[in-house]
């Protein structure tokens, strides 16, 4: 017997939302997901989830643009097409140092920046056309959405939630 049964408890205060998240984590519930309609600081503390590693993909995409900033200066000013600009003569990449900092510095930035969203859309699934997994549309607006797994006697766990400040508390078939 599969148990698809979820509680949705609908908070309408950050605050109160938080001591729930608190609440329920101490009450050994295992918490699905909250839905905000905007990002409450300290919650994926609250939720016990794991810290995020987005920061080395930045780092590790920062260092691929710096890395082909390098290569593509040295290549098209040194090898490919070498000036005299200013009587300054290119016979090495290291003597023009100075004058390709500014380039690095944007290629690193427009690498890590760009690689970024797109590590986040697919990291979050969040394609093209994809339509939203949002369970009640209020939190968009004002309402804030914990969805918990149903273990063991249901009725215990819908007053559970209702002593912890949700305005409104249903239980729901997931699919």
């Amino acid at each position: 017997m599969s148990n698809n049964k979820v509680i949705h408890a609908i908070y309408n205060d950050d605050d109160i939302l938080m001591d729930a998240v608190k609440q329920t984590r101490n009450a050994h519930h295992h918490i699905e997901e909250v839905f905000t309609p905007f990002p409450v600081h300290g919650l994926d503390k609250a939720m016990g989830l794991a810290p995020t590693r987005l920061a080395i993909c930045a780092f590790i995409y920062g260092c691929i643009g710096l890395s082909v900033a390098t290569w593509m200066m040295n290549f098209i000013m040194i090898s490919d097409w070498p000036q005299d600009i200013g009587g300054k003569p290119s016979f090495s990449y290291i003597q023009n140092m100075p004058a390709f900092v500014p380039v690095m510095f944007e290629m690193t930035v427009f690498f890590a920046a760009h690689l970024m969203v797109i590590t986040f859309y697919m990291r979050s699934r969040l394609w093209p056309f994809k339509q939203a997994e949002n369970p009640d549309v209020r939190t968009t607006d004002d309402h804030f959405l914990m969805e918990v797994a149903v273990k063991g006697d249901e009725n215990e766990m819908v007053s559970f939630f209702k002593n912890t400040g949700a305005v409104e508390v249903k239980v729901i078939e997931k699919h």
